[in-house]
């Protein structure tokens, strides 16, 4: 491991505002440690130090795992995002597993040194805030939707908000998702089987779907309104 760059330090989604003279206080309190693709960075359960976790290069995987063995994909983390709110607000269990999608960077920051650049900086507080109310908000609808929403719903809203989250970029083919959703990831993400997911997308005809988890939206309009659940069928 080693101390982050100021430009790591950049990267981080709620430090990027900070004036260098402070990001440089906070450079000595900050490791960068390199995940290789499929490495845990910590297991549900584990006891973690008090310290800010971002990451600055790469993507990460949160999932849960029910007591049924049964593993849901809560959220995927792209570079610049932070996670693991319990080291630093909570209890220090960590909540969930976080793994890595592909080779990454993880940036920390110790809690003390958080703390002190946001006495400077309140705006710091109210970026992290905003972060951790908006993961609530999503949390929220995947519960509610895997209780109560029917799973062409679900799948919908997942594609929607991943359009969203993650930006399109149109093609003559359609408007491609900047982020790919292979069948395995859907499932897991929505609660259904794979064999469901494979069958529901093709069902889809505002939609198509290609190798390697490459989606193109065909029809945004028609998408968002089965996202909301105005469509009872799908012509």
């Amino acid at each position: 491991m080693t101390v982050a760059s100021i430009e790591q330090i950049s990267q981080v989604s709620v430090l990027a505002g900070l004036e260098t003279p402070d990001k440089l206080k906070l450079q000595p309190h900050t490791q960068v440690r390199q995940y290789l693709q499929g490495e845990i960075i910590f297991h549900e359960g584990d006891s973690l130090p008090a310290k800010l976790y971002a990451l600055v290069e790469g993507a990460l995987q949160v999932t849960k795992t029910a007591t049924t063995g049964k593993e849901t994909i809560l959220r995927a983390l792209r570079a610049g995002e932070i996670f693991a709110a319990p080291a630093l607000l909570g209890n220090g269990i960590a909540p969930a597993t976080v793994t890595a999608e592909t080779n990454c960077q993880i940036i920390t920051v110790e809690r003390d040194a958080l703390l002190s650049a946001i006495q400077q900086n309140p705006d710091i507080a109210l970026q992290m805030l905003m972060v951790f109310n908006s993961r609530l908000q999503q949390l929220h609808e995947t519960v509610h939707g895997l209780v109560s929403e029917r799973a062409i719903v679900r799948l919908a809203r997942l594609i929607h908000y991943s359009a969203i989250e993650y930006g399109t970029k149109n093609t003559q083919n359609g408007e491609f998702l900047q982020v790919k959703l292979p069948y395995y990831r859907i499932a897991r993400s929505i609660g259904i089987t794979y064999e469901e997911c494979v069958r529901l997308i093709k069902s889809l005809n505002c939609l198509a779907y290609y190798r390697g988890g490459k989606i193109a939206i065909l029809d945004m309009g028609k998408l968002a309104a089965i996202a909301r659940g105005e469509l009872e069928t799908i012509k």
